[in-house]
């Protein structure tokens, strides 16, 4: 007899100010009477990959394989997860056409992974429409990308090296 996956709810959010910079990200998780925020940062990096990051820190902060729906105001997100142009991405050796690479494949390979774990539906809200749970992680993230004491964003910055030569922070 299986068990009935839990429901989840979780509301992301991510940007940088300015783009790239210092960037932000912050989680909603519900679950029944159950809720717990998350937030983070990183010195240097993108509004799309703190979208994502957003994403992957929620679901790995599910103790055990849950159905999910995960909300963003991220379209870029929302779309490659759900029209499956990750997947296509992927097949097609991490291009987006014949001449374009695929940005943050270290991000979307762990959110894979994840989503390969839970029952994921990704669902798309207008930012900064009144949405109670998105506005909180819009509050989360920009509290986190003002602090001085952020971390290194490791694939970006080493995606950085690799395409630059240098980089001069």
């Amino acid at each position: 007899m299986s068990e009935e996956l839990k429901y989840v709810e979780i509301y992301t959010d991510g940007g940088c100010e300015p783009n790239p910079g210092p960037g932000g990200f912050g989680v909603v998780l519900l679950s029944g009477k159950h809720r717990k925020e998350l937030s983070g940062g990183f010195r240097l990096t993108t509004n799309n990959r703190m979208e994502i990051y957003a994403a992957i820190r929620g679901l790995e902060a599910l103790s055990e394989p849950c159905r999910v729906t995960l909300y963003s105001d991220s379209e870029y997100l929302v779309n490659a997860m759900s029209l499956g142009w990750v997947q296509r991405w992927k097949a097609n050796h991490w291009k987006r056409n014949k001449r374009e690479k695929a940005l943050n494949i270290d991000l979307w390979e762990k959110l894979m992974a994840l989503c390969e774990r839970h029952q994921v539906d990704f669902v798309w809200v207008k930012a900064h429409a009144g949405l109670r749970e998105n506005e909180r992680c819009d509050q989360l993230s920009i509290a986190v990308l003002r602090r001085v004491d952020l971390p290194i964003d490791e694939g970006y910055e080493e995606s950085l090296i690799k395409h630059q030569g240098h980089l001069d922070i």
